[in-house]
């Protein structure tokens, strides 16, 4: 019985110190080394899911008007978005497309790469569609938290990276706890990638 108080504690202890302190943004920023962004071949906007009404899920369109914002200066004159097919309707990196073209992107300067569903799918697939194009060098467009592993696997598959993570910023306690799944999941998926040889 006491051990079980004890861990009951430990979670309550744990919940709080996520929920109502920066650890979970500390946490994410030790994740990733910012660095100055220069000239590229493309951009590249990593996936991140649709919501159950088929739109851009709050993470998806984060890194989807971070890379617009990055092509409008001028760093890249190509722009590729991922993201996979999902249950039912148009995969994310179409429903992305459209908004680009929306916004004013020509089409010409919007590459779609729908195919995969794993950074590592992604980063084979970018290759494929990128590689006869000559593009090498590539500014990559990500959550913070999830740049390391993506960018080794980008460099993995020959690219020339430019980390341009996306601020997770966490203001309440619902956004910190999100933030701490999202960095336990990548703790995780890091250590499987590595076991797999991915890495």
């Amino acid at each position: 019985m006491r051990g079980l108080r004890l861990l009951g504690a430990a979670a309550v202890l744990a919940f709080l110190a996520v929920a109502f302190t920066p650890l979970a943004d500390t946490l994410a920023h030790r994740l990733v080394e910012p660095a100055a962004l220069g000239p590229a071949d493309a951009i590249i906007v990593l996936g991140a899911g649709l919501g159950a009404d088929g739109g851009l899920s709050d993470q998806s369109l984060g890194r989807f008007v971070h890379g617009v914002r990055l092509y409008r200066r001028g760093l890249a004159p190509v722009l590729v978005f991922t993201g996979g097919p999902q249950a039912r309707g148009r995969p994310e990196a179409e429903v992305r497309a459209a908004l680009a073209r929306e916004l004013g992107v020509p089409a010409t300067d919007i590459i779609v790469v729908a195919a995969a569903r794993t950074t590592r799918e992604e980063a084979l697939r970018v290759k494929d569609d990128l590689g006869a194009r000559g593009v090498s060098r590539i500014l990559l467009v990500t959550g913070g938290s999830h740049m390391e592993r993506a960018r080794a696997l980008f460099r993995r598959a020959g690219f020339a990276v430019q980390a341009a993570p996306l601020t997770e910023a966490a203001t309440s306690p619902e956004d910190r706890l999100d933030l701490m799944r999202r960095v336990l999941q990548e703790v995780v998926a890091r250590a499987y990638y590595r076991l797999a040889g991915w890495l």
